[in-house]
């Protein structure tokens, strides 16, 4: 099979990652369990995937740091695509993102949370562990401005998952290592470019985080990923990512510009046949800010217990609420992503009847057809 059939059947299955090396059966993802899908794959057959993915000017750099990551759309899905070289050979992982423009309302998510994109400067963090949706997260937030307010946003990513149509706002994407490169560079730039929006795809390094904490500070709304399992623990990375001399100056920055912190894993729910996410959301409070500025993260868990009130969220009381929840969108796998006018369907609980789930990220349930996997 060429690399579109295999991308297709990938497609049909529900699969969430295909991952494709030299001499191995092509392996899918399915609600978070790996299936095998069809024949060994020659080391020859994956060069020329590699070689026809990659683009000339950027061949050398792949020769050089052995992986390159890039997105394409491929049988009308967009696909995040890491290729790597291994011991084997060139290998492929293919992140099957949805086929649809992701909003708040079809991803599930509490319509509290289009909040968070109401003000005009500040941080919100989007946290989760690798794989949890925090991409397809943050450009919903992003959608949401878009479909109503007149704003200019400025999206650095790497690379770039869902490509946005301009509705009110005027949207700017730029994509790591094709258009800029590196995260720094893409933020010094933007304070250039009058942006009211930044998105910014991932803060991993203690750089790229010191200057989101200065654009939030400068009267931009930053939206930014962080990798963490809960809302503390996000701050507390973000923090401890500075050296120890200057973590309380990072520490009073951070507190005085975030607006908010939401934490999220994705959950598959047999009945609805989906995976929805479930979300820690923290709000920032007078309590919350002291937290921060004196690098108390130990007490945010308790205090989000008790700010129900204040709109904070823990992950038992977001399961509760998702549990009460008697209509959700269910999106079109054939829905493209440009077709925003037909992203989903509102279904009652009692009618998902579906085999497959159209929509998610891996998550720990294992189908009962699944295959063990045989390498080679």
């Amino acid at each position: 099979m060429n690399l579109h059939e295999l991308i297709s059947l990938a497609k049909s299955e529900g699969a969430s990652d295909l991952h494709l090396e030299p001499s191995l059966p092509p392996v899918i993802r399915v609600r978070g369990s790996l299936r095998p899908a069809g024949e060994p794959c020659a080391a020859e057959v994956l060069a020329q995937f590699a070689r026809g993915l990659i683009a000339p000017e950027d061949w050398p750099r792949f020769v050089t740091q052995r992986s390159l990551d890039m997105s394409q759309t491929i049988e009308g899905v967009r696909c995040r695509i890491n290729l790597l070289q291994t011991s084997r050979g060139t290998g492929l992982a293919i992140r099957l993102l949805p086929a649809y423009q992701p909003t708040l309302d079809n991803l599930n998510l509490h319509p509290d949370l289009k909040q968070l994109v109401d003000p005009a400067n500040g941080l919100v963090l989007i946290s989760g562990p690798t794989g949890s949706g925090k991409s397809t997260t943050l450009a919903a937030l992003v959608q949401t401005i878009n479909l109503s307010d007149a704003r200019h946003i400025i999206t650095i990513e790497n690379p770039i998952e869902f490509s946005f149509r301009p509705r009110k706002a005027f949207i700017r994407q730029r994509e790591v290592g094709r258009d800029t490169p590196s995260f720094e560079q893409a933020l010094l730039d933007s304070l250039r470019e009058d942006p009211d929006v930044l998105m910014v795809g991932e803060m991993r390094e203690p750089e790229t985080m010191r200057l989101t904490l200065s654009a939030a500070e400068t009267g931009h709304l930053v939206l930014a990923t962080v990798h963490s399992s809960n809302c503390a623990e996000a701050l507390q990375r973000v923090v401890n990512a500075f050296p120890s001399e200057i973590q309380s100056n990072i520490a009073a920055q951070l507190a005085d510009c975030l607006i908010a912190v939401v934490s999220q894993r994705l959950q598959f729910r047999p009945k609805l046949n989906i995976c929805v996410p479930e979300c820690e959301i923290l709000k920032t409070t007078t309590a919350i800010r002291n937290f921060i500025r004196n690098r108390e993260f130990f007490k945010i868990p308790s205090f989000l217990e008790t700010g129900g009130e204040a709109g904070m969220w823990t992950y038992s009381r977001y399961r509760a609420w998702l549990d009460k929840r008697a209509n959700f969108q269910v999106p079109s796998r054939e829905s493209g992503p440009e077709e925003e006018g037909a992203t989903a369907s509102t279904i009652p609980l009692i009618a998902i009847k579906s085999e497959t789930a159209p929509i998610g990220r891996p998550v720990s349930t294992q189908p009962s057809d699944a295959k063990p996997l045989k390498w080679a």
